[in-house]
């Protein structure tokens, strides 16, 4: 087997929470059809909105019970960003490998993708996150995936209404005699990652709802569907689910385009953990993903920023080898769809992974241990590195916790709580 396009690699330089975790890992692909919904590609005005039985496509990683010396790691076969080039990537899961059941329960990440995206581009963060003791479900969205890109209404429409699908069919999983999730998910304690569009949907998911202006865009959801996510609208306040407990927005795009404005952010009320760079050139930073971190005052929140890195910061794996040849059907080598110009995109995830770890520890699991890698300076330059020869630290001591000496160097971390802005 190649050993290239390996989306579990853990670089020597990365933060401590980064490893991997105990459990050996399984995964497994699962078909959902969420039945009788708004066919946004086929509305017309003035007429009936059609209806449609929408198929999702869901890569699941979960705990396994495998032997110590039995073989682990398997590939998947995917789609890059040209939607015709397959390639595969190489992993730790176990292609079906069967479910550990003596863990008891494990709480549920949902992921997320942008558009256009697959449910393998943050496979870094499902597989990893299993490893830890966490169900992780990665969404394939129809209409906006690399294979099948569609209209953008549809994902303006349909990214929250597929969360809050895929949440409720997991958690039917969960007890259906049989099904290999039984009595391993705990859906009560559901975390949602989501990147650019994926964090578009991940704050409606948490309260937040879109603008009355952004529901009449010409470009954008047809026929006011997009009104089901108003913010004040019934239909928006239906639609947030006690079980999600907190979010993590990577770069999530739409205040510069007119989504978001103070009153409907004012809606997010679960804790979030934003990721960005601060060059991000799609969703925009001081105007953009930080805004959306500031006006959120409903909610305790973190930002953490990557000096000089765009939209791709944190959550596209590396980009695989084979993406860094032109394509007939796009501009650009779809390696630029995955890399950043300035950060190492292993070195990004690592610190994705480590942060992920830690906020989702906190609310997920109630780890108060984990809570200490949060605790931070702003900026680790004004930290104090000042450790003992067995390395506990010093009183003194202040710099970043889970980072070496001079390994947080181009990050910072914001944090607000409820009603401080």
């Amino acid at each position: 087997m190649a050993e290239s396009n390996r989306i579990d690699q853990i670089r020597p330089d990365a933060p401590e929470l980064a490893a991997h975790g105990p459990h050996a890992i399984g995964v497994r692909t699962v078909e959902v059809v969420n039945p009788d919904q708004i066919d946004i590609l086929s509305v017309q005005t003035g007429q009936a909105l059609p209806r449609y039985d929408r198929a999702l496509t869901l890569e699941v990683w979960y705990p396994a019970a495998l032997a110590e010396n039995e073989d682990q790691g398997s590939s998947y076969e995917v789609f890059l960003r040209d939607g015709k080039t397959q390639v595969e990537l190489q992993g730790k899961a176990v292609r079906d490998a069967p479910p550990l059941t003596t863990g008891g329960s494990w709480p549920l990440v949902l992921i997320s993708h942008g558009y256009p995206g697959n449910r393998f581009l943050m496979s870094h963060l499902g597989e990893n996150l299993a490893t830890k003791g966490y169900v992780t479900v990665s969404i394939d969205h129809t209409d906006s995936t690399y294979r099948d890109k569609a209209a953008f209404g549809s994902t303006l429409v349909n990214r929250p209404r597929d969360v809050s699908f895929v949440l409720s069919e997991i958690s039917r999983f969960a007890v259906e005699e049989g099904h290999f999730l039984a009595g391993i998910v705990d859906t009560s304690k559901t975390g949602l990652i989501g990147y650019s569009m994926g964090g578009y949907g991940a704050i409606i998911t948490a309260g937040g709802g879109v603008t009355g202006k952004s529901i009449d865009y010409d470009w954008g959801a047809p026929a006011r569907t997009l009104s089901a996510h108003q913010a004040g609208s019934e239909s928006h306040e239906a639609q947030v689910d006690p079980r999600i407990k907190a979010v993590v927005p990577i770069a999530p795009w739409g205040m510069t385009r007119g989504f978001w404005d103070a009153q409907g952010l004012a809606g997010m009320r679960i804790p979030a953990f934003f990721m960005a760079g601060n060059q991000d050139e799609v969703s925009g930073y001081e105007d953009g993903v930080r805004a959306i971190f500031e006006q959120s005052i409903n909610a305790e929140r973190y930002l953490l920023t990557f000096d000089h890195a765009g939209h791709n910061a944190a959550a596209p794996i590396p980009a695989p080898v084979e993406s860094w040849q032109p394509v007939e059907n796009l501009e650009f080598a779809p390696f630029r769809h995955y890399a950043d110009p300035v950060w190492d995109t292993l070195r990004m995830n690592n610190i994705a992974q480590h942060f992920v770890t830690a906020f989702f520890g906190k609310h997920l699991k109630s780890d108060a241990g984990l809570a200490d890698y949060l605790k931070l300076v702003i900026d680790p330059k004004d930290g104090v590195h000042a450790l003992n020869d067995d390395g506990t630290p010093k009183p003194e001591h202040s710099y970043w916790k889970g980072f070496a000496e001079g390994t947080a160097r181009g990050l910072t971390l914001h944090h607000r709580i409820p009603g401080r802005n």
